[in-house]
């Protein structure tokens, strides 16, 4: 966007907190027509709002109620390879029958379209005959996992979870793997969250819909409560490109589509012709990527990033390069201090060590060339939490941090679904913005900085030629500090705490992570 796109509406929203009652706001506003893309939404989410909750408790009360208006609603749920994702696979079909209960219980059932949407690439023949033995096992042990965790009978699962059944047979009472053919793998996904009002309004960032994501700004959770993710709602052209964007997605991922839209950022990939020796889908679009080359280029003061992942070697050289071209430039970065599978799960494994391989290379690459001049922050609760884990961090609970904001001196933002690994900027399914509109990247800056530094932070924690020093030395100060002493979320990251839990994986293309 340019410096004359001053009419638009462009609003910053920081965690759930914010974004979640905008966008029921948008639901209740909208006049004729939602169309929309998520990795997950949930209909039974709780309503925030008091506007919304003035028609129920919950999303499947806003969406009958949205129905009943007479407005239209279009959804893709991202659908998920039942293979090693199988707890995923089962969640998005449970959305999809609460969204057909919702249009059923509602005066205009013919206004809703909802469908799960699985990507079209495959794992090629041979990496999936390598693999065989691992997928069987891997089918096997996540039917227990679910059986067990959540309570279901196979039957239930069977029902349930629609792909499920192709992979799996009866054996006495007992649901086994199917041990022939080698299972189909899929190897990406559809990462988008956006929405689209009335063709006029974009609702879009890193965040999905369900509880799990729920948190505030204050992040007074429990730690494995927290959730930080940034939205943007912004109004123009680019609501009408993603309108398009996701009318068109099937023709997009098989390659047919020539859609190419001027303000819309995304990345987008297709199913192989011959994917035989492949375990890649084939590479199409690579907007967000091409947009990080372009601001990289032109940036000649601060870098500012927030992220889940910093995995791409790529982009790390690409940093390290520019930051080598001009002395003096320097690097903010905010992660989180560890990958959700470690902090609050044990079902973590090799692909999740592969990350933290990946993370680290990364930050040694930029660290080799920014050296003193880039600061590495990972945000944590301001109390105390003991534990021997990965979810305590300098003796508090880590906040985790979900978010994609992208800053280039004060000329370019971007906010988007896409992290900064090869998955995100190459693969998976991604849409984001892109704003070249002073004002509009000094509201993501301002609200991001404050977030984390909270109400005290002067004006050097904001100018760009001060403020990795003042990060740091604000971070450094915390981790002296008592957690309930400490100024602000931000403490330094320990990238040696990552080191200890990764693990190379010599063949495995690193999109994978």
């Amino acid at each position: 966007m340019t410096e004359s796109d001053t009419s638009r509406t462009f609003d910053v929203l920081i965690t759930a907190g914010q974004a979640f009652s905008r966008l029921e706001q948008e639901f209740l506003s909208a006049k004729q027509e939602i169309r929309a893309g998520f990795r997950i939404f949930d209909p039974w989410t709780k309503l925030r709002s008091d506007a919304a909750r003035q028609h129920g408790t919950d999303w499947f009360d806003l969406l009958v109620h949205t129905l009943n208006r007479g407005v239209k609603i279009s959804m893709i749920l991202t659908d998920f390879d039942p293979v090693v994702r199988m707890n995923m696979h089962l969640y998005a079909w449970q959305c999809l029958r609460a969204f057909v209960a919702a249009g059923e219980a509602s005066n205009h059932p013919e206004n809703l379209s909802v469908r799960v949407a699985m990507h079209p690439a495959r794992v090629g023949l041979l990496p999936r005959i390598v693999l065989w033995p691992r997928s069987v096992k891997e089918i096997g042990d996540q039917i227990t996992r679910i059986t067990d965790d959540q309570n279901i009978t196979t039957e239930e699962l069977l029902e349930n979870a629609p792909r499920v059944r192709d992979l799996t047979k009866r054996v006495g009472g007992t649901l086994r793997p199917r041990r022939f053919p080698p299972p189909p793998l899929v190897p990406v996904t559809h990462h988008q969250k956006l929405a689209v009002f009335d063709k006029a309004r974009l609702y879009i960032g890193g965040l999905d819909l369900n509880d799990r994501r729920y948190d505030t700004p204050k992040h007074q959770q429990p730690g494995e409560g927290t959730w930080h993710d940034v939205q943007v709602l912004v109004s123009g052209p680019i609501a009408q490109e993603a309108d398009t964007h996701l009318q068109r997605m099937e023709d997009e991922f098989s390659g047919r589509d020539t859609h190419q839209p001027k303000k819309l950022l995304r990345t987008l990939s297709a199913k192989r012709r011959i994917a035989l020796p492949y375990l890649s889908p084939r590479e199409m679009v690579q907007e967000i990527a091409q947009a990080h080359r372009d601001a990289i280029n032109a940036t000649e003061e601060m870098f500012y990033f927030e992220s889940q992942f910093f995995r791409n070697e790529a982009l790390a050289r690409h940093l390290a390069e520019r930051a080598r071209t001009v002395p003096s430039l320097t690097m903010v970065m905010m992660l989180p201090a560890a990958p959700e599978e470690i902090a609050f799960q044990d079902s973590w494994g090799p692909d999740t060590k592969f990350g933290e391989h990946l993370q680290a290379k990364c930050i040694d690459i930029a660290q080799d060339a920014f050296g003193e001049r880039m600061f590495i922050g990972a945000p944590a609760q301001p109390r105390r939490h003991d534990t021997d884990g990965r979810d305590t961090h300098f003796g508090a609970p880590i906040i985790y941090l979900h978010a994609k904001v992208s800053l280039f001196d004060d000329h370019t933002g971007i906010i988007s679904s896409a992290n900064l690994n090869g998955r995100s900027l190459r693969w998976d399914t991604e849409a984001g913005v892109k704003t070249e509109t002073l004002e509009e990247v000094a509201q993501i800056k301002q609200k991001c900085f404050a977030h984390w530094l909270v109400d005290d932070a002067g004006s050097e924690f904001f100018d760009n030629h001060t403020a990795c020093q003042a990060w740091a030395q604000r971070a450094a100060s915390n981790a002296r500090a008592k957690p309930e002493d400490r100024k602000g979320f931000v403490l330094p990251y320990l990238a040696e705490a990552g080191r200890k839990d990764a693990q190379p994986l010599p063949g495995v293309p690193a999109e994978m992570a």
